[in-house]
């Protein structure tokens, strides 16, 4: 994706208008999805089958693997750090998410899930800061404004 077509899409994440979010949320997943062409999201959606079926130790090899030979796809440390999340291992999973943005720093669903790991451990402060930064991509993202509602309810 160009830098210009990048641009606008950013900015409809911004946008009152409803269905601009929607179509640039979308395009963004498809474009960090396809990063590496039908091969790398097939991948991933073999991974995701894994997951799905619970074989979780063949979905972490695979996607060890393909963060190992693609190490700037950034969606296959993503859905790793994902993996790590649903098998409560947060210090990997927030491992994994900083790679992410430190590779995509728009990435708005490992900001995301950055801010869900440390909330999972109550670092709730952290989980604040990461929520705002998914934020700042998305200013309309729901979700991300009532946890950190109810981040900084946790705090004393």
């Amino acid at each position: 994706m160009d830098d210009s077509t990048l641009e606008v899409l950013l900015q409809s994440l911004k946008q009152e208008d409803e269905y601009q979010r929607e179509l640039a949320t979308a395009a963004l997943w498809q474009s960090w999805f396809y990063q590496k062409g039908d091969v790398g999201h097939q991948r991933l959606q073999q991974a995701q089958a894994l997951i799905d079926e619970g074989s979780l130790d063949m979905a972490e090899d695979l996607l060890t693997t393909l963060v190992t030979e693609l190490s700037d796809f950034a969606e296959a440390w993503n859905r790793r750090a994902v993996l790590y999340f649903l098998q409560h291992r947060y210090q990997e999973a927030m491992a994994d998410c900083q790679q992410v943005v430190a590779l995509v720093p728009y990435h708005f669903g490992a900001l995301h899930g950055l801010g869900l790991c440390h909330a999972a451990i109550g670092q709730h402060r952290q989980a604040i800061e990461a929520f705002r930064r998914a934020l700042a991509v998305q200013p309309y993202a729901l979700v991300n404004q009532r946890l950190i509602l109810e981040c900084t309810a946790q705090l004393e």
